[in-house]
């Protein structure tokens, strides 16, 4: 039993090597101890790790207001494309009105 286990744990502690040579360790241990000394909890933990170690590129609320724009973006492109259409019909039914005088 121990045997199959043994491996596992090789793999585990060769692992933890390689996040401690990388840094990894490091940088997760900092982002943890800052958000521990936060007076303030932030509502979104994860969003505050990912900022604290550099991550760049919109939060959680930044992404809400994007779709909310992209949205209404949407239905304003819809809304001038069916105005498009309504008045290339009324310019052929002028244009065809003008040929038959």
């Amino acid at each position: 039993m121990t045997s199959t286990y043994r491996p596992n744990e090789s793999k585990r502690e060769e692992f933890r090597r390689y996040l401690e040579k990388g840094g990894v360790v490091d940088a997760v241990t900092r982002a943890l101890v800052a958000l521990y000394e936060e007076a303030e909890k932030p509502n979104n933990a994860t969003e505050f790790v990912r900022r604290f170690m550099g991550a760049s590129g919109p939060d959680s609320a930044e992404i809400e207001t994007i779709k909310t724009e992209l949205m209404a973006v949407r239905e304003k492109f819809d809304e001038l494309v069916r105005e498009n259409e309504i008045l290339k019909e009324k310019l052929q039914k002028y244009e065809n009105g003008e040929r038959g005088q």
